[in-house]
């Protein structure tokens, strides 16, 4: 089994750091969380293999949420999460629609199916359990203990990092052995490797790329996030009712999309704007549902993104297949200077790590889609953080709904404008790319606690549940 997973407390050197995938900044899974649904079913599954795998067969198993995920788990589907883990179930391969059975036969039997491979008792009220207080490594902790035959005990410590990557305590190292044509830690090194090669920042990515796999195979897998972000728009076009959680909230995009077709042709100006708000709108309802998503570069965010892209490919005249993996690899190319320099969990910068990143990422992407050279690119990017700093994530009941469903729009929309303002320019600005980041790091480590993912402060607290 293969895992994002990065040892807590461990410096990583250079090389470590540059070896970042596209494949991980885009990955396919579930809503309505990354770091708080995708992230502790990784970290589920993951103690379950390796329980059996090294075969420690336990009589029990027990879970426990700390931080953030205790104090916004349920909300986020934190221990639904933890049940389809242990239960064998990933993010990209658990089926939607079969969840509630399994979950049901869980409470119902009061037993699970260990990696869906060997039989536990497992009381849900017993052996998973929301606790107070942080866990000293990351705002989203998690204790996975397996209690063996002999009366001895085994635990594990995870954390969920943000847009589903997970670390484990006490872990080795990981060690890269992946050699990339051209690596890159900032901004600034990044427009370097583009005046030294003469390739576009999407080129350098793709070069870089060649590391794990070959052009053609990087080209499916940019395909099939594509696929992924055009079919959430159009199951969340198509879906309505009640959002689950109990804030009644009721899912908006069917009837918005009815009524900008009766108003007349996409191509009307006038119009832009809206359709690019429905299509946010509607990946981050079908997201709230714990529809599947892509995570770009989290779940909270994941309406952004395919926002803009569905923008290109529909406004822009001349869009190609080609100019949508452009903007792909080129928002990839961001949000690793993000993963590198700061981090996107909301937990610890707020939601400025979330939608103020994919803001920062999908105008870059568009820029490049557009023409754009390097350093318009690179300005893209900055100007799309710059107007989201000190945004902070305060979800009303813990549910990723008031505000996060509306901010995606507003982030797509500030990407698309946050694109031409740099494209109007030559790509010479007062503050860097790599400033913008440093900002928002040191103003998620500012934030007090209770606006960053935890429901303890802002609109959480100001208004009343219904």
């Amino acid at each position: 089994m293969t895992l994002s997973a990065i040892p807590v407390g461990t410096p990583r050197s250079e090389d470590s750091i540059a070896a970042v995938s596209v494949t991980e900044l885009f990955t396919i899974g579930i809503g309505p969380s990354s770091s708080h649904t995708v992230g502790p079913m990784r970290a589920a599954k993951a103690f379950a293999v390796e329980m059996l795998d090294i075969g420690l067969i336990p009589d029990r198993v027990q879970a426990e949420l700390f931080g953030s995920l205790s104090l916004t788990g349920r909300g986020h589907h934190s221990d639904r999460a933890v049940l389809l883990g242990l239960a064998g179930e990933t993010p990209e391969r658990v089926d939607p629609d079969a969840i509630d059975g399994l979950l049901a036969r869980i409470g119902e039997t009061r037993q699970l199916m260990l990696d869906g491979r060997h039989p536990l008792p497992f009381d849900p009220e017993q052996d998973l359990l929301f606790r107070p207080g942080f866990l000293p490594a990351h705002p989203n902790g998690m204790v996975f203990t397996a209690f063996l035959p002999d009366g001895s005990s085994v635990v594990r410590r995870f954390y969920s990092i943000g847009g589903g990557v997970i670390r484990m305590e006490g872990a080795e190292p990981m060690r890269t052995n992946r050699r990339l044509a051209h690596p890159f830690c900032s901004g600034a090194e990044l427009l370097e490797r583009t005046a030294e090669t003469g390739l576009s920042i999407a080129g350098i990515v793709r070069a870089n790329e060649a590391a794990w796999r070959d052009d053609g195979e990087t080209d499916a897998f940019l395909d099939r996030v594509r696929d992924a972000m055009c079919g959430a728009i159009e199951r969340g076009c198509a879906a309505s009712g009640m959002l689950p959680g109990g804030l009644k909230v009721q899912r908006r995009a069917q009837a918005i999309r009815q009524k900008l077709l009766d108003r007349g042709p996409r191509t009307d100006p006038s119009l832009v704007f809206e359709w690019v708000s429905l299509w946010a709108l509607a990946v981050n309802e079908e997201n709230a549902a714990g529809g599947r998503v892509v995570t770009a570069p989290t779940n909270g965010a994941a309406g952004v993104i395919p926002a803009v892209l569905r923008y290109y490919e529909t406004f822009v005249h001349g869009a190609t297949r080609d100019g949508v993996r452009t903007l792909l690899l080129t928002a990839a190319a961001v949000g690793m200077l993000y993963k590198k320099r700061a981090s996107i969990s909301a937990a610890e910068m707020g939601c400025q790590g979330e939608v103020g990143v994919a803001c920062s990422m999908a105008a870059a992407g568009l820029a490049a889609a557009l023409g754009g050279t390097p350093a318009q690119v690179e300005n893209a990017a900055e100007i799309g953080m710059e107007h989201n700093l000190g945004l902070t994530c305060d979800p009303i009941g813990g549910l990723v709904q008031i505000p996060c469903i509306e901010r995606n729009t507003m982030g797509a929309i500030k990407a698309i404008n946050a694109a031409y303002l740099a494209l109007h320019g030559d790509g010479k600005h007062i503050v860097s790319l790599d400033q913008v980041i440093e900002t928002m790091r040191q103003t998620g480590e500012d934030m007090k606690s209770q606006y960053k993912e935890t429901s303890l402060g802002g609109l959480a607290v100001n208004v009343v549940e219904c």
